[in-house]
């Protein structure tokens, strides 16, 4: 039992690692989760999402602003303090609104920054997707004012169309946004891309691969052909040994008829030699 725990758990872990990356976005904007590649260069720039609360006499406006390739671009007609300060990934700002009263903005929290980012990428498979995660440093807990890690989570999910992204939710630890594009649908680069000597790869491994399964039918029938014919000659005729062959005076001639064929194509090719004694002609 401990030995059977020990292996799943050993799968278990074969399996995340192929399906975890931890590093962020190249120059382009593209990933690797094991041998899946992403492009998120279709989900650059800096996105906003919204979500209001009615804490009367007042209401609530939270502003998540996320870039998922780079840090975010300062937001010029805004002051800096009621803005994320440079390196930020994902910022979240609270304002208070009350009618007739000048808005006013009371927390500022970067859930995801340079400094902490520690970026992940898991993939999703139901449905199919890629959850991002980015870490930011501590700010204090709405509920008990303690200094609490911040994150930012992304689930991309796979899609033809790219629908706006919705904010989910946040605990005030972690703010969690859905998106579908088709920046979460992995992709295969096509590394014979400017080759025009290199035939096309996929057409050669139909080809191999129709050749297989040519030879796999092939086998299964032959070995379908001795085992059925063996069973049978064991259930009716009791055989044993080499009696169990199907057809075993057949097969005990092959080898004879093989070798009149070869000898007549032999006998068929050789040159013919016709003799000639000058020119006369026997009567």
């Amino acid at each position: 039992m401990i030995v059977r725990h020990c292996k799943a758990h050993a799968l278990w872990l074969f399996a995340a690692m192929f399906s975890v990356a931890s590093a962020q976005p190249d120059a382009s904007c593209h990933i690797s989760i094991g041998n899946d590649k992403y492009d998120f260069s279709g989900l650059s720039g800096d996105h906003t999402v919204t979500r209001d609360r009615s804490t009367p006499p007042t209401d609530m406006k939270d502003t998540l602003r996320f870039n998922v390739c780079k840090e975010l671009t300062p937001i010029g007609d805004v002051d800096a303090v009621d803005q994320c300060s440079s390196g930020t990934w994902a910022c979240l700002s609270k304002t208070n609104v009350k009618q007739g009263q000048t808005d006013r903005v009371v927390a500022v929290i970067p859930v995801a920054q340079e400094s902490e980012l520690r970026a992940e990428y898991t993939k999703l498979s139901s449905p199919r997707g890629v959850k991002m995660t980015f870490h930011g440093p501590s700010y204090p807990s709405p509920t008990t004012s303690e200094p609490t890690p911040q994150l930012f989570v992304l689930n991309l999910l796979c899609s033809t169309e790219a629908s706006e992204p919705e904010f989910k939710s946040y605990d005030g630890a972690q703010a969690t946004v859905e998106w579908s594009a088709p920046g979460g649908c992995y992709f295969v680069p096509d590394e014979s891309a400017g080759d025009d000597e290199t035939p096309p790869e996929k057409e050669v491994e139909a080809v191999g691969s129709g050749i297989g399964w040519f030879f796999l039918l092939l086998f299964i029938v032959v070995a379908g052909y001795f085992v059925l014919g063996a069973y049978y000659n064991y259930t009716t005729y009791g055989a044993t040994g080499a009696d169990l062959i199907p057809h075993r005076d057949f097969w005990r001639e092959v080898p004879y008829m093989l070798r009149d064929v070869l000898s007549h194509l032999c006998t068929s090719f050789q040159p013919r030699h016709s003799s000639s004694r000058g020119g006369y002609i026997a009567v």
